[in-house]
């Protein structure tokens, strides 16, 4: 059973993310032939605050 992780900053919507999951799914079944119920993407995100770009958080690095 593949097991993929996202790590992403918070701010994407329910249908992006949505779609995050079904384009990563359709990936993975294309790339080893896992079969798509067997597939599981898990989501984490992260507050702006707490994501590094290089000295600054990404919240005050303008992202």
């Amino acid at each position: 059973m593949p097991i993929i992780n996202v790590n992403m900053m918070e701010g994407r919507t329910t249908v992006q993310k949505e779609a995050l999951i079904k384009a990563v799914s359709e990936a993975v079944t294309a790339s080893i032939g896992a079969p798509e119920q067997n597939i599981r993407v898990l989501i984490t995100e992260y507050p702006k605050a707490h994501w590094g770009i290089g000295t600054l958080p990404a919240h005050k690095a303008g992202r």
